[in-house]
């Protein structure tokens, strides 16, 4: 992020400057005038993003931070074909359980983690999942990265307009052949960003000492692929599926523009709850194989959301805490109906350590 502002400084500083100079400036005087500039312009920048009104927010009093955390990833799909007897199929997986241990500056968390699913599992998988995600929060501007590829434990959870209501067939629940793989990006503005923090609700960097909310901003990007082969389901359902739902894979992108609202509630002393809502109008572009021909590129508008939700302790020196972060997407053609959505639930606690400097002196 730094590196971004830093080249736009340094655009909007040789810019000033050659328009400045009559052609006759010594090289070294000029890039001594440019480096002054630059430097100077991210300073501003750096201020202008982490400016916030100190009635409403107080500032992380120290450079460092141990956490413990337990995070957990969660994910479904509901696949629903468009005809007149609509059937549905509900597919997730475990939801898994991670254990870490990070060592924080300022905004940065840095640590290692171990999936207890390995330890406590009554089966390891064939296929191991990978997962990544990543939230950055500052005052002004924030965003997520994240990138998961599914493994091999992924369940039927449900069914619906397959079979009659006096059928009751014996459905296993564990299946084969359903991957996933979903990587992305999201950043989003915050205008009444003075007075609301959202590191104070997500990354302990700062403290919310009266409530307050804004509107939200922002624009996202992600890339999906999910192959499916029905005929790794239970054999009663298979002889009865619809034919929209028998595809092999779908592949689309998604690009969105979202806008919402969120606020932070302190509920008492060095307490306090966020909500966060985004929607967002999305468009999608997207191939379908069904197996025996791959269907025309579909560019389609439809809705997606992004939740986020937690619950703080934080009494500067000691913080302890839970949030969610949530992406749901809708994917829709003429006889199909996708809509699949994931996220984290973290459950944490940790302490700040080495006060800064300005504050040591201060009781």
């Amino acid at each position: 992020m730094k590196l971004a502002f830093t080249f736009l400084c340094f655009l909007l500083s040789a810019t000033s400057i050659l328009l400045a100079q009559d052609g006759k400036t010594e090289f070294y005087k000029f890039g001594k005038e440019l480096k002054d500039r630059a430097k100077e312009n991210v300073n501003t920048i750096g201020h202008k993003i982490n400016e916030i009104d100190t009635s409403y927010v107080e500032p992380n009093k120290f450079n460092y931070a141990f956490m413990l955390e337990n995070s957990n990833w969660y994910e479904y799909y509901i696949f629903e074909s468009k005809e007149e007897n609509p059937q549905r199929l509900t597919i997730s997986p475990n939801m898994s359980y991670k254990l870490g241990a990070y060592f924080g500056w300022r905004w940065i968390f840095l640590g290692w983690s171990v999936d207890l699913s390995d330890f406590f599992g009554n089966k390891k998988l064939s296929n191991k999942k990978t997962e990544f995600g990543l939230s950055l929060y500052s005052p002004m501007i924030g965003g997520d990265v994240y990138y998961r590829k599914s493994g091999s434990n992924f369940k039927l959870r449900s069914t619906s307009g397959i079979f009659e209501d006096n059928e009751y067939p014996a459905i296993a629940t564990d299946i084969n052949g359903f991957s996933v793989a979903i990587k992305g990006l999201n950043a989003y503005w915050v205008f009444n960003n003075k007075k609301f923090s959202y590191p104070a609700a997500y990354s302990q960097s700062s403290n919310q000492r009266r409530s307050a909310g804004s509107f939200i901003a922002g624009f996202s990007y992600s890339q999906h692929n999910i192959k499916f082969d029905h005929n790794q389901l239970p054999a009663p359902i298979v002889a009865k599926l619809s034919d929209a739902l028998k595809f092999k894979e779908i592949s689309y992108s998604d690009y969105s523009l979202s806008f919402g609202y969120t606020y932070n509630w302190v509920f008492a002393k060095n307490f306090l709850a966020n909500i966060s809502l985004a929607p967002a109008i999305a468009y999608k572009k997207s191939k379908t194989d069904s197996g025996d021909r791959i269907l025309p590129t579909l560019k389609e508008m439809n809705l997606d959301l992004i939740t986020r939700a937690g619950v703080v302790y934080n009494d500067s020196k000691y913080f302890v805490g839970a949030s969610m972060v949530m992406h749901t997407y809708d994917y829709r053609t003429e006889n199909f109906y996708l809509n699949n959505s994931f996220g984290t639930i973290r459950i944490y606690a940790g302490f700040n350590f080495n006060k800064k400097k300005f504050y040591r002196s201060k009781l």
